[in-house]
């Protein structure tokens, strides 16, 4: 099958991922902008102005164009996104053809509009195809989406949970949540400061996730380095592991909860898909440790993490842009009923 060109875009929370056919993924940066504050002007894209966040830096403004998976700032998001483009050579002529984006199963029809205009705004003759998260995370996890078998994913991102059944190109069941990675970093930080008295910045947060996930009592305390929140000084801290389980408690909770009620709703003629297939686990939140373990226990079905979640979502789109997949795709403006 001849490949079509154009680019797949993973707009994310906090990270895009780009892939031009024919040349593969060429970016794969923190979805971050810095601008210079006298001048208005781009200072950086991607890691160097993510590496600035939270220091406060007087002479530009570091700004997430996404949150919870869909554009809080839409000129931003599209400054960042021209700067990624241009950072991997990505010509214009390229984007004639289309540009297929991901975007979360939740979005309304605004955010959606918004996404396809933040891809738009670098080629404005190009077709830009919008993308349920979930299809494109079914596609990069292995299905088949031309033979209309179905599967299971949960993709857990920065900004948004995505937990659907998927039949070929389409989605059967869907719960977009408006919690993942970043919701899981602040119930850190909170926790973290209620209990100990030390503010955490969000790297330390995300490690201390990374490191001690949902094994309570299980694992040893990790160490974090902090602000004390009375003296205001620098401190460091042993945190020990129940704590930060506890802190993950309730957002996994809603995404366990999430499975179990989609799976009391599923067509008799997709058990068989789902169970055999088991259950996919996908994004950056799928490797927090104990999180498959947890969905699997809950369940009764076995879930696993697929081959380089973090890139996941960005390879089934990848996928549906250079050989389709039969359905009948969401155009930006329409909406399911």
């Amino acid at each position: 099958m001849r490949l079509r060109a154009g680019v797949a875009i993973d707009l994310g929370t906090v990270n895009t991922l780009v892939w031009v056919a024919g040349r593969g993924l060429v970016v794969d940066e923190p979805s971050a902008i810095a601008i210079e504050r006298a001048t208005g002007k781009v200072a950086a894209a991607g890691a160097v102005a993510d590496a600035l966040a939270d220091k406060d830096p007087q002479d530009v403004e570091v700004i997430h164009p996404l949150r919870d998976g869909v554009i809080a700032d839409l000129g931003a998001a599209i400054a960042m996104l021209q700067a990624f483009l241009r950072k991997a050579r990505v010509h214009r002529a390229l984007l004639k053809s289309e540009a297929v984006v991901c975007v979360p199963s939740g979005a309304t029809d605004v955010e959606r509009q918004s996404l396809a205009a933040a891809a738009r705004a670098f080629r404005p003759h190009c077709t830009v195809r919008l993308v349920d998260e979930p299809v494109a995370a079914a596609a990069g996890a292995g299905l088949d989406l031309a033979d209309g078998s179905g599967a299971f994913v949960v993709d857990v991102g920065g900004g948004t949970t995505e937990a659907a059944v998927v039949a070929g190109g389409h989605l059967v069941r869907a719960r977009s949540m408006r919690v993942g990675g970043n919701a899981m970093d602040e119930a850190i930080m909170d926790a973290i400061k209620t209990e100990l008295g030390l503010l955490l910045g969000r790297d330390a947060a995300r490690h201390l996730k990374m490191t001690l996930g949902l094994a309570g009592d299980a694992a040893v305390p990790a160490e974090a380095v902090g602000i004390d929140a009375a003296r205001r000084t620098p401190r460091t801290e042993k945190v020990p592991a129940d704590l930060v389980a506890a802190a993950l408690e309730h957002p996994v909770a809603g995404i366990v909860d999430a499975v179990d009620e989609i799976l009391s709703d599923i067509p008799p003629n997709l058990a068989q898909d789902v169970v055999r297939g088991k259950i996919r686990l996908a994004g950056g939140g799928a490797l927090l440790p104990g999180l498959a373990d947890r969905i699997e226990a809950s369940a009764g079905i076995p879930a696993f993490v697929v081959d380089d979640p973090l890139r996941c979502v960005v390879r089934g789109a990848a996928e549906i842009l250079e050989h389709g997949d039969g359905s009948d795709a969401r155009k930006p403006g329409r909406r399911r009923h």
